[in-house]
């Protein structure tokens, strides 16, 4: 017998508008192939931190951040992820599709890509543009990495 066609599921999720709407389309794909979703958030921590003997050392015009600080905006992203999280799972649900979340950091398309490949996921379905100041972009840069490297089929939702 034919396994069904997009049984497994994997959709990042970043709050954005896009990333909604690809949310939509996969529970849509979901319910057609008696599918699951996970759900993916990939933070990072964008500081290096540079820890300085007397955080009052620092360069003009160069931030210092204690660890102690640093930590609190790995805890922020944290927070900030499951947040998204929790609200995709909330609107996978109440479609009655069962639904499973990742919260990662790192780097979005290596973790994307490492999730797809250990979960064994039939399609990744992603939004055409994340949150990003660059809007000029026609694909977001996570969303063309993802789709030159992923092991399975991507679909891309405007």
């Amino acid at each position: 017998m034919l396994k069904p066609l997009f049984k497994k599921i994997l959709v990042p999720l970043d709050g954005s508008e896009h990333s909604l709407k690809a949310l939509e389309k996969a529970t849509q794909i979901a319910k057609k192939f008696s599918g699951s979703i996970t759900l993916i958030h990939v933070y990072s921590v964008t500081v290096t931190p540079i820890i300085l003997p007397e955080p009052t050392l620092s360069t003009p015009g160069v931030p210092v951040l204690t660890s102690a600080e640093v930590s609190r905006v790995a805890e922020a992203a944290r927070q900030t992820g499951n947040r998204v999280l929790d609200d995709g799972e909330e609107k996978v649900k109440a479609e009655e599709v069962p639904v499973s979340k990742i919260l990662v950091e790192g780097h979005a398309v290596q973790e994307i890509g490492r999730a797809a490949k250990e979960g064994n996921f039939d399609l990744i379905v992603i939004g055409a543009r994340g949150i990003s100041r660059i809007r000029e972009l026609f694909l977001g840069s996570v969303t063309d990495a993802v789709v030159h490297h992923a092991v399975c089929p991507v679909l891309v939702v405007k």
